[in-house]
């Protein structure tokens, strides 16, 4: 036993790949045979130098001890199940009573519990596990006692909710753990090897155990995983249906069959039943378009007008109402909440830019007597006054005289009137006071108006840039027209112009927020990507620090989008995984060894730590980058760190040194690198195990 904890102790402070691991661990697991429970246990125990969190690369470890039969499913899941987070701590602490551990449970296992558990589901849906009947059983009951511990902890978190002692991060992550497990229970009812151990090999009460325990557990995957929900009830039927016949309850229901059909025969059946009218609440047009603006900006307006029209079934007069009175709550609340700049701007750009456009749409089959404005009227007769008084009311002595909320309802009713919808005059009834402001002196934007004044002159883009934060009611025109020109200046190849643009919009993070109400990522970010994977330097090349300054900047606009909104490289719009960006979110911020490294890509990394760190050679000059394309050196970045930080721990680098090295880094043309260079670093920080 001994030696299986010394093996794993040292494949961890080593990060052995998991290859040799598996090599190492046939062999020991011949010469000291150890049962595969303890292995499993000494695998995802907790120790008390390492107690908060697994080590990700014990997952790794474990789906290859699965592979090549050390391991089994319920060995695994047990392990995980003993020292689990959700488990209640006594009854952690009574387990590992006479362990050689201090430590009964994980400090936080929810992460890994989800990976691992993932890891579990894939391997039984590919059919190579369980192999035997008994590994099936075990496994069932295994899972049995993991959906009692999970429906024990949601029972527990609801009551914490309701005493409002709720957590959003940890409800999170049970849910999270929830999914998992209906993940593999999911790939367990397609797994040949189980169904026929239940139906042939399992005795009554494990059956019956695992039959309750999923129908108690199914409903708690609803809100994440409506689909394994309802994949997991159909499978509950089956198992019932595998249960041996209770006389007793069979009995029963055969009475009960007969009081009802006594009833229907008295005439129950001819008792008219009122059908109760579908009612949309507030709260229903609230939630969704919370959920189409919190975290990650996603408005398709097809989407949403589809919902709209679904939900309404065509009453265009309620479905404007509606839309203008839920788009004031959603500000009203963050404003109520205390939310962030960002986050307000955003709701508020929502309602002042988007809305009025879609009120267009929707309203466009109206006929009189109906109207936008009749809409627009009764709206805000049910928009809170408290939240958006008059302007007038912050001269108030008893006003908290806040403009940004004040000045919402003006905003909104100057923006319906840019885009037609009320006529001037009639703002000043709206409002109940004369507005303090005017429709803007360039009237009403059009997208191809806007694109071809930039496309004519550059010098306005930053100008309209910068009208991405106004609340006039154009914002949508110049949104759409940056949208295209992005697409156009990538097409065209202008990368001086293009370099700026992004520069620009990467400074405001908040205008990304804007371009997402209305544009979706595919539409601009694919031609971008392709830009910067097909980027070659010319065959009459002079310079090169203009160029890396170009590339930079435009990649530097991309990663803001990645790394904002958690967009993958799918959603990026890349196809292929050669690409350059694909390969860069991928491994960008992983270190590769040297003997890795081809001996061209040996020679760029030399040119690099002797242009940034040789002081006799004068500087960085352009001789790393002719011979390093900035693709491959934004590969190179993680794996330079490593060797700057390996060199700094050896002393081969004086403070001075590397402090004079590293401020290149912070040249225009460099600086993006500090991207995956401070992923890097930050991932080898939670991976290297701390000096002994």
């Amino acid at each position: 036993m001994d030696e299986w904890a010394t093996f794993f102790a040292h494949a961890l402070d080593r990060r052995l790949p998991t290859d040799k691991l598996e090599q190492f661990a046939k062999v020991l697991s011949t010469k000291s045979p150890l049962a595969t429970p303890l292995i499993a246990e000494l695998l995802l125990r907790p120790s008390e130098s390492r107690h908060y969190e697994l080590d990700p690369q014990v997952s790794l470890y474990a789906e290859a001890l699965l592979q090549i039969g050390i391991l089994d499913v319920p060995s695994v899941l047990r392990a995980l199940l003993r020292h689990s987070t959700s488990r209640p701590v006594e009854a952690a602490k009574d387990e590992q009573e006479g362990a050689n551990s201090s430590q009964a449970r994980w400090t936080k296992s929810y992460g890994h519990e989800e990976r691992l558990v993932y890891g579990l589901s894939k391997i039984v849906a590919a059919g190579d596990r369980p192999k035997s009947a008994q590994e099936a059983l075990g496994t069932v009951n295994a899972l049995t006692e993991w959906m009692r511990l999970l429906v024990m902890t949601n029972a527990a978190d609801d009551m914490m909710r309701e005493i409002g002692a709720g957590n959003d991060a940890h409800n999170q992550e049970t849910t999270a753990v929830r999914v998992a497990v209906g993940a593999l229970l999911v790939a367990l009812a397609e797994n040949t090897t189980v169904n026929e151990a239940l139906k042939n090999r399992c005795p009554k009460d494990t059956l019956k155990g695992f039959s309750q325990s999923l129908s108690n557990f199914t409903p708690l995957l609803i809100n994440g995983s409506s689909m394994f929900a309802e994949r997991l009830e159909l499978y509950t039927k089956t198992l019932v249906a595998l249960e041996p016949v209770d006389k007793k309850a069979q009995k029963a229901g055969a009475e009960i069959d007969q009081i009802i059909d006594s009833a229907m025969a008295l005439g129950m059946d001819n008792i008219p039943v009122v059908e109760i009218p579908t009612m949309n609440s507030r709260a229903g047009l609230y939630v969704y378009l919370n959920s189409l603006l919190t975290g990650r900006p996603m408005v398709d307006d097809n989407q949403l007008l589809n919902f709209l029209h679904n939900r309404y079934q065509g009453d265009i007069q309620t479905t404007c109402i509606d839309l203008i009175v839920s788009s004031f709550d959603i500000l009203a609340n963050a404003i109520f909440r205390s939310e962030n700049t960002e986050t307000t701007f955003l709701l508020r750009s929502f309602l002042i830019n988007k809305v009025p456009l879609l009120i267009s749409i929707i309203s466009a089959p109206m006929f009189p007597p109906l109207s936008p404005e009749l809409c627009i009227t009764e709206a805000l007769t049910h928009v809170d006054t408290n939240a958006f008084p008059t302007f007038s009311s912050m001269f108030d002595d008893t006003s908290a005289g806040d403009m940004f909320s004040d000045s919402v309802r003006q905003d909104f009713c100057f923006s319906c009137c840019l885009h037609g919808l009320i006529p001037e005059e009639s703002i000043e009834r709206l409002l109940g006071e004369i507005p303090m402001q005017t429709l803007p002196a360039g009237g009403r934007y059009s997208k191809d108006d806007v694109l071809e004044q930039c496309l004519s002159d550059s010098e306005k883009i930053e100008a309209f840039t910068d009208e991405l934060e106004h609340m006039d009611g154009n914002v949508g025109a110049v949104s759409q027209a940056i949208a295209e020109l992005l697409r156009r200046l990538c097409e065209n190849k202008d990368t001086m112009a293009l370099k700026s643009l992004c520069v620009h919009l990467a400074r405001k993070p908040s205008s990304l927020d804007v371009l997402l109400i209305f544009d979706k990522p595919l539409t601009f970010l694919p031609p971008i990507c392709q830009l910067l994977d097909t980027w070659r330097y010319d065959d009459d090349q002079g310079e090169y620090q203009p160029v890396y300054e170009e590339f930079g900047s435009i990649l530097l606009l991309v990663l803001a989008f990645v790394y904002r909104y958690d967009l993958s490289a799918t959603e990026l719009g890349v196809q292929t995984p050669d690409s350059f960006i694909a390969k860069l979110l991928i491994r960008g911020s992983t270190a590769r060894h040297m003997d890795d490294l081809s001996s061209l890509e040996t020679s760029q990394l030399d040119g690099w730590i002797k242009g940034l760190f040789n002081a006799e050679g004068g500087g960085l000059g352009d001789e790393p980058m002719a011979l390093c394309p900035p693709q491959d050196f934004y590969l190179l970045v993680p794996t330079l760190f490593n060797q700057i930080v390996l060199a700094s721990q050896h002393g081969h680098l004086t403070n001075d040194v590397l402090h004079g090295g590293l401020e290149y880094l912070l040249d225009p043309s460099l600086l993006p690198s500090l991207i995956p260079a401070l992923l890097s670093l930050a991932s080898n920080i939670l991976t290297t195990p701390p000096p002994s």
